[in-house]
């Protein structure tokens, strides 16, 4: 039972995929990535202003770290993945996502000065490879010629920011409650996000977007976080970030069913050696060094990026 946790809230991000795709025909990226924030930010205030405040100290001392938070987890991530969504597929953007925990590792071990294990550089090099065949359609040469898509980039540089973020959480260590470190971070990337909002000329709210906008604001921003963190509180983080790996197999069943996206070869090909990659990097930590304990760090790391999912949205 306690397994409906992460798994509820990993059926909710991969539909916020989907949502993220669907948006690109019907709303502005500055637009459902404001308003998005603003809706949460709006509903969570009653229940975490009164705290912040009390708190304030903390708040004006790290100011400038949650600020830097923000950018990364709301803005950047956010945006870069809606705006991709305009050239990018749902079964690519769920596959990309799924890379979150590889790249935090992989960031872990400049920024946090972790031990790298046989499963990171092994899964590294599995997960290029799937990369490379799902980017290229299944025809790696091409790369040569076209090179990647803007597209592809915008969601790699999405899902780098999310994991530059949860490296930053880990390594600043903020002594705030997750929710109220989330709530200054929300204001933080909303404040950010407010000139471009005011620059872009459609930002009208209709029939057709609304509902975009009330899932992103309200079940991928506050439920499925909530629901992560009851699973990594029943579960423990290790076997909570398993469910993960789940995230593209139930956007690519989503994308098929509800925008009649076409599977193919090259996405199972490719997905499946990229999420390969993945859990070999999680199931695999073998230190490359014979030194005792070094792979510690590693693990460390692999439990805060399932920890930090929990704190921000997918």
């Amino acid at each position: 039972m306690n397994a409906l946790f992460p798994l509820m809230a990993v059926l909710i991000w991969s539909m916020n995929s989907v949502v993220s795709k669907v948006s690109a025909t019907a709303i502005d990226p500055a637009a459902i990535s404001f308003y998005r924030w603003a809706l949460a930010l709006l509903v969570l205030t009653p229940f975490i202003l009164p705290a912040v405040v009390r708190n304030w100290q903390t708040v004006r001392a790290y100011w400038w770290k949650l600020m830097i938070l923000g950018l990364l987890g709301m803005v950047l991530y956010q945006s870069l993945a809606y705006y991709a969504a305009h050239s990018v597929s749902a079964l690519f953007m769920g596959i990309l996502t799924s890379l979150i925990p590889l790249l935090t590792v992989v960031i872990s071990i400049f920024v946090l000065s972790v031990a790298p294990t046989v499963g990171i550089i092994l899964g590294g090099l599995v997960s290029l490879s799937g990369l490379v065949w799902l980017v290229s359609s299944g025809q790696p040469a091409l790369l040569l010629e076209h090179g990647i898509g803007k597209g592809e980039l915008l969601m790699f540089g999405a899902s780098a920011s999310y994991a530059l973020y949860g490296v930053l959480t880990k390594r600043w260590a903020i002594p705030l409650a997750n929710w109220q470190s989330i709530y200054v971070q929300i204001l933080f990337g909303v404040a950010l996000m407010l000139p471009n909002f005011l620059l872009t000329e459609n930002v009208q709210l209709n029939s057709d977007n609304l509902p975009l906008v009330l899932f992103a604001g309200i079940p991928a921003s506050i439920l499925a976080p909530y629901l992560w963190v009851q699973g990594v509180m029943r579960l423990g983080a290790n076997t909570t970030s398993m469910f993960m790996n789940l995230a593209p197999v139930f956007t690519a069943i989503i994308a098929v069913l509800f925008l009649h996206e076409h599977l193919q070869t090259y996405h199972l090909i490719g997905g499946g050696i990229t999420l390969l990659g993945v859990i070999l990097s999680q199931r695999l930590p073998i230190p490359l060094s014979h030194k005792k304990k070094q792979s510690a760090p590693i693990e460390t790391a692999l439990q805060h990026a399932s920890v930090s999912d929990a704190t921000n949205s997918r």
